[in-house]
Order: structure tokens, then C-alpha cells, then sequence
């Protein structure tokens, strides 16, 4: 993590405006209500320590978003320009009199700010419920949430000085609350008990999840339309039918046309998130490696970063599920590109963003970040606030600027969100639904491959659709008619953007072979491609792929596979269907490596 240092007091220029900073307070954020699941407890008690996280107005950060499209866009006279770590702070450093106006405040009520982010737009301070009741006119509650019990202290709206607009974007945490059912994975794998094996290294194995509705829709909305192929040039590869029953590492190869020979450049790496104590076991990846790709020598593994206090022990009984997935599905696929484990611990300073901010403040303090960036947690869109959610995607965008390739797992409850739950209108993801990363969904079975059901997928509540997806969805709604009318928000930034394979796929846990589901198989996998990709264009002397999005909906449509069968139902309905072109539960579709290589010139 960036090093704390304290940000320099100056109330000079200010100082005529201090009867301002005390009474003329403006309404900034509200909520009306808090999230399902938490309850009032009780106002909090006036001396409860409280620690709140500012977040100051960039210079430019409509420049950056535009700048981070044009080295995007391919065709554009810039593509694959991207920029260095001190051209994204011209544009996300606050201006003079920002930090001014905002020390000034700060300095006239006694606290001190320190920056905990690379450009100085986040800043801590340290007080009181008390203090910060009156600091902006609110009433700071303890909230339970019910089901675990766990209190949170929150506020449901408040208010900051008027002189302070345009200078102060929002303060946190107040009206976010905590992820829901925190201890659990927010984007889950399953296990999954081996009934039927085609290979001789464990013993069980179930069917696959049922699959999910056809995408065939009444005729108000009927799921034809024209797509984008592969060119004719490309085969679309296969896999054997064995693979409908258990997913190694072969089968992801043989589906895709993902080649096993190593990478050679050394520059090229996937970085590998890890939250809530999931721990990556270097035992198991060897046991993977041994097993699934005797290839491969068996002493490749991982290199390990760490922030907010944590760590990565390495005793069996100790390893994570996700963690041993995320690694295995890189280490094991990716052949030969260097892969980092970047473990967070609970020592956060983005408060209950849980370390989502704080590791990439961590990746965008360095000088060269991971040319791939993969992620297999999230939470439901509801539980954030609009403002707080845009700052944290306009980080993603700062990373994409810099030539990451963002990659989020969807979610793992269809229409209803994270996780299956119980609910009227379909519910949003985050971050998916940030149009500054790659949201990447689920498919199940090989012959043929079609959508998972858990694959969360809708449209965002928060941000609008973005101009490289604006034709790819106006075909999807109108094949869609009026089914689900109402329940989603039509104008909102559409997700998954891909998708790749996310059930029945083995792993090694615990020292024993194990299968697991979820959207946090797909993105691990699709982040292998893409580095597979990104390791042609950098030998090749050019630049990798950086912010995927515009080129994947335009040149890029063509190197996927169209999965055109399945649903994501939720909410008491079928949920999306998938269809011809993009869809809401699969994306573009699953990659085709060779047409991935294709499309990007090679």
C-alpha cells in the first residue's frame, strides 16, 4: 500500500470562509433505506471512534475516460498508446485549490488528513461519531445485519459545506453499507461431488448444473439476430464429450484452441486477487500441475504480493478454495506467463470496500502493472452507493489507461444478483457493471456449450450504456420484446461483456481433486487467453491489449464462440434468454483463440 503521508494544512486563503464551513451545509448523499437484511439498532453512542475516508475531485477524469477510449479504440491513431503512471495522475491529481478548500475545512475543525491513494484524491481522517454528526448534519446509527448479527455504523444521507462542492466528490463509509454475509465468497465456487470421472485421479463426480431455458422467446421477442463469426479461415475447436462431465485443463485447451506451448516474454503477467483469508497452497498447484498438466514442470507457481496486513500461509488445512482455483486456472492454463497472488488482508484503508480500492491503489502505485488483472469477487449493486461506485470504477479506468486488462467475475445468482436471493426486479452487479472493466459470465457443458444458470447478468442501475455497446444491445432488446418488462433498466450498461467455462471444473484442494462452479472459473480462464494473446502481441512488438471492451464489440466480436442456448433465471422468472449475438448471460460468447489472434493482427 501506498505510504501514508500527511497531507500539508493551509487554511490561509480560506480563512474569510469559515462561518461558511460551519452553517451553509448542502444535502450530498442519501439513501432511503438501508439494504436488505440490516436493521436499526440504535443512534450510535457520540464518542465511538470513527475513521472516514474523503475522496477529493480529480482535475480531469472526463479527460482520462476519453483518453482511455481513444488508446482503446482499435482503428483510433493512438490504440495502444497507453499511458504511463505519471500522464494518469495529470488527469486524477485534484487541483491546488481542491486539496486547499478541503485542508482548510479540515484544518478549522482540528483534524488532519493523510492520502492513502497514489494521486492524492483519497485522504483518512480520524474522529468521533459525535464530531462527525455535526461536521455534516447527520445522525450516525448502529445498523445489524440479521443474519450474522454483525453492527455497522452508517448514516442513511448527509450533508458538507457548499464552498465544498466540486471539491468534495463523497465522504466514506456512510450511507454504503458492508457486503452482505461478509466470511462468505461474494462470487462463490461449488463444490461439486464427482459421481461419473473420466480420469483415474479421484473418485466422484455429479452431473452438471440443469440446464437452463432456451433462447427461444415469444414472438414479440424472438432470439434471432445477425452476429459477428468467427472468420471462415477458423475452426471452431471441440472438446470431447468426456468434458461434459468433468472440466480440467485439457478440455478448457481443446474447447477454446488454447495452445500449450510456454510464453515467452517475460514482461507479460497475470495478477491474481485475493480477499477473505483465501489463501493459494503452493502444494496444491504442484498436485494440479502433476496431474492435469504433465507438461508443464511441476515447480511453476506463483510469485506473492501483499497489502492491508495480509499473508498466505501455507498449511493444507489452510487453503482456499478460490484462492487454489484462481492460481490453478492461471498457472495451469496460462502456460509460461508469470503469474502474481496479491493477497489482502483486513487491515483496510478504503473502509468496507474490503480492499477493492486499496489493491488498485496498490497495482497503480508501481511503475508497470499486471498487463492482465483478474478478480473472482464482487457484491450486489444496491449495497453501494452511485457515488462511491463510480469512484471505484473510475480506478479501473485509471488501470485500463495504464494497459491492464480489468476482469471481473458476474456473479453466481442470475438475474438476482451475487448470489441467489430472493427479490421482485432483477438485480445489478458490481463491479460489473462498471464500463471501465470486463465482466465475464459462465457456460456449462461442451456438446454443446450453453449458458450457465447461475450466470448473473442485467443491466446496471448506475452507469449508462457506453458508446462501443450502444448497437450490441439495442439488437439484444429488440429481440427481447416486452419479456421482464419493467424489471431491469433498459438504458443501463449491459453485462457480461464474455464469457468461459464455469462448471464442473476440477481443481486440486486440500491435497484432493474437487470440482467446483461460478463465474469465478470463467474469469480466471478467459484472463488466460487474454494473456496467452497479450504474450503473441508483446514478441511480436506491440503493445497488449489494455481496456478490452471497444475492441472486443468491434474487431475483437469475431474471435467468439456464440453460445445462443441456456438463461439466467432469478426473481420468480426465466430470467434473460441467451440469443444470436450478445446476450446478458454469456456476452459475446466464449473465446476461440486462433480467431482471438486474428482478430488482434497476428
Amino acid at each position: 500500500m501506498v505510504k501514508a503521508v500527511l497531507l500539508l494544512v493551509s487554511a490561509v486563503a480560506f480563512a474569510s470562509a469559515k462561518p461558511q464551513f460551519a452553517r451553509d451545509l448542502r444535502l450530498h448523499e442519501r439513501r432511503d433505506s438501508a439494504p436488505h437484511g440490516f436493521a436499526l439498532t440504535s443512534p450510535a453512542a457520540d464518542e465511538a471512534p470513527l475513521r472516514l475516508r474523503l475522496a477529493l475531485t480529480p482535475n480531469d477524469i472526463q479527460g482520462l475516460q476519453d483518453r482511455l477510449l481513444d488508446v482503446s479504440t482499435p482503428g483510433s491513431a493512438v490504440y495502444g498508446n497507453h499511458l504511463s503512471k505519471e500522464e494518469v495522475g495529470a488527469y486524477v491529481t485534484p487541483k491546488t485549490e481542491t486539496v486547499a478548500a478541503v485542508n482548510a475545512w479540515l484544518s478549522e475543525n482540528g483534524l488532519n488528513g493523510t492520502t492513502v491513494s497514489p494521486y492524492g484524491d483519497w485522504i483518512a481522517i480520524q474522529t468521533t461519531v459525535g464530531q462527525a454528526n455535526e461536521l455534516f448534519a447527520t445522525q450516525f446509527s448502529e445498523f445489524t445485519y440479521e443474519e450474522t448479527g454483525e453492527k455497522s455504523i452508517r448514516t442513511l444521507q448527509y450533508s458538507i459545506p457548499a464552498v465544498l462542492k466540486g471539491h468534495l466528490e463523497l465522504v466514506h463509509p456512510t450511507i454504503t453499507f458492508p457486503p452482505p454475509k461478509r466470511g462468505q465468497l461474494p462470487v462463490a465456487s461449488h463444490p461439486v461431488d464427482f459421481r461419473h470421472r473420466h480420469h483415474s485421479t479421484t473418485t466422484s463426480q455429479s452431473s452438471t448444473r440443469s440446464s437452463s431455458q432456451s433462447s427461444s422467446v415469444s414472438s414479440s421477442g424472438s432470439a434471432t439476430s445477425s452476429s459477428t463469426s468467427p472468420p471462415a479461415s477458423t475452426s471452431i475447436p471441440s472438446a470431447p464429450a468426456s468434458c461434459d462431465t468433468a472440466i480440467t485443463p485439457t478440455c478448457v485447451q481443446e474447447l477454446y484452441g488454447i495452445p500449450s506451448t510456454l510464453a515467452t516474454e517475460s514482461s507479460n503477467q497475470i495478477a491474481v486477487s485475493g480477499f477473505i483469508g483465501q489463501y493459494a497452497n503452493q502444494a496444491d498447484l504442484k498436485t494440479f500441475l502433476t496431474t492435469f498438466r504433465k507438461d508443464l514442470p511441476s515447480t511453476n507457481t506463483f510469485t506473492l504480493q501483499t497489502l492491508d496486513g495480509g499473508s498466505n500461509p501455507q498449511s493444507s488445512s489452510q487453503a482456499g478454495e478460490e484462492a487454489d482455483l484462481d492460481v490453478q486456472y492461471t498457472v495451469g492454463l496460462a502456460s509460461g506467463v508469470p503469474t502474481v497472488f496479491i493477497s489482502v488482508g483486513d487491515n483496510f484503508q478504503d473502509g468496507d470496500l474490503e480492499g477493492f480500492l486499496d489493491i488498485v491503489n496498490s497495482l497503480l502505485s508501481e511503475d508497470s502493472t499486471p498487463q492482465v488483472f483478474t478478480t473472482s469477487y464482487g457484491q450486489d449493486e444496491n449495497t453501494i452507493s452511485a457515488a462511491l461506485a463510480s469512484k471505484l470504477c473510475n480506478a479501473y479506468a485509471q488501470l485500463g489507461a495504464r494497459g491492464t486488462s480489468v476482469l471481473f467475475a458476474s456473479g453466481d445468482g442470475g438475474v438476482s444478483g451475487s448470489q441467489s436471493q430472493s427479490c421482485t426486479n432483477f438485480v445489478p452487479t458490481f463491479p460489473s457493471g462498471c464500463p471501465f472493466l470486463t465482466s465475464v459470465g459462465a457456460t456449462q457443458n461442451v456438446n454443446p456449450e450453453i449458458a450457465a444458470d447461475f450466470s448473473a447478468g442485467g443491466f446496471s442501475n448506475y452507469f449508462s450504456t457506453p458508446s462501443w455497446q450502444t448497437d450490441a444491445k439495442a439488437a439484444y432488446l429488440a429481440q427481447l420484446g416486452n419479456t421482464n418488462s419493467g424489471k431491469f433498466n433498459t438504458s443501463g450498461r449491459a453485462y457480461p461483456d464474455v464469457s468461459a467455462l464455469g462448471t464442473d471444473v476440477e481443481i486440486i484442494y486440500q491435497g484432493k481433486a474437487r470440482g467446483v462452479d461460478g463465474t469465478s472459473c470463467a474469469s480466471p480462464i478467459f484472463a488466460s487467453v487474454v494473456a496467452l494473446v497479450n504474450d503473441r502481441l508483446i514478441a511480436a512488438g506491440k503493445s497488449p491489449l489494455g481496456f478490452l471492451n471497444p475492441f472486443l464489440y468491434s474487431t475483437g466480436a469475431s474471435a467468439f464462440k456464440d453460445i445462443t442456448s441456456g438463461s439466467n433465471p432469478g426473481c420468480n422468472t426465466n430470467g434473460f434468454p441467451a440469443a444470436k449475438g450478445w446476450d446478458p448471460v454469456t456476452g459475446l460468447g466464449t473465446p476461440i483463440f486462433d480467431a482471438f489472434l486474428s482478430a488482434v493482427g497476428l
